[in-house]
């Protein structure tokens, strides 16, 4: 499988990462992965995902067969965590600035055949997908890469901000499709467009499964 990672990043320090994001969750929540035989085992992919807490992003590259860069926002890397995060090969990305430098080093990855992971969303929400920025797009032109829905449902807390014991967790891993983005932004903007509906029919799919065995999305 691809190792590739951002110039720097500490190949050993990200596999004890994404062990700990598989695992030490588990005591929280139940989790399921479904599909997880979809990821690409080797070249460039951009997974990207729905974002309904701050849980899934470490769930996503815990449950990975594979390594992965995710651009991150860059409030997260200050202190010990930040350098942990920039050791293990995340990408702080500062929101509401042009600022091409964190895209130029996802291409890179991907140009090495590694995975890149953007949540369209651009910050956390409902994890509705109901906006989405051009960054994975514009990812996806730039190199090539095959992208990689995952639906993430169950980590959101209750609007009473009161969570169930061990609430079930579910991550639906969808088919990688090819995506051909357009030159200019119109091409980044229907692009766009066609990711986020990609991502909204698969986190539609997962909450009708979920509806259908009892298992309630707050």
């Amino acid at each position: 499988m691809s190792g590739a990672l951002p110039e720097g990043a500490n190949g050993l320090l990200h596999d004890i990462g994404r062990f700990a994001g598989r695992y030490y969750l588990r005591p929280a929540f139940r989790i399921r992965v479904h599909g997880r035989d979809r990821v690409p085992a080797d070249g460039p992919v951009v997974v990207i995902g729905n974002h309904s807490s701050n849980v899934d992003p470490q769930l996503i590259i815990g449950m990975l067969p594979r390594r992965s860069a995710f651009l991150a926002k860059a409030e997260l890397f200050t202190g010990v965590g930040g350098w942990f995060l920039r050791a293990i090969g995340q990408i702080p990305v500062r929101r509401g600035e042009i600022d091409r430098t964190p895209l130029m080093t996802a291409v890179g990855v991907l140009k090495a055949g590694g995975a890149v992971g953007v949540f369209p969303e651009g910050t956390r929400g409902a994890g509705d997908v109901g906006a989405a920025e051009r960054g994975a797009a514009w990812l996806v032109r730039a190199s090539g890469a095959r992208v990689l829905p995952i639906a993430t449902r169950g980590t959101r807390k209750p609007a009473d901000g009161r969570r169930r014991w061990r609430p079930r967790v579910d991550v639906l891993v969808g088919e990688p499709f090819a995506l051909k983005v357009g030159p200019g932004r119109k091409g980044l903007d229907q692009g766009t467009e066609e990711l986020r509906e990609q991502l909204a029919a698969l986190v539609q799919t997962l909450d009708e499964w979920r509806g259908e065995h009892g298992f309630a999305t707050p």
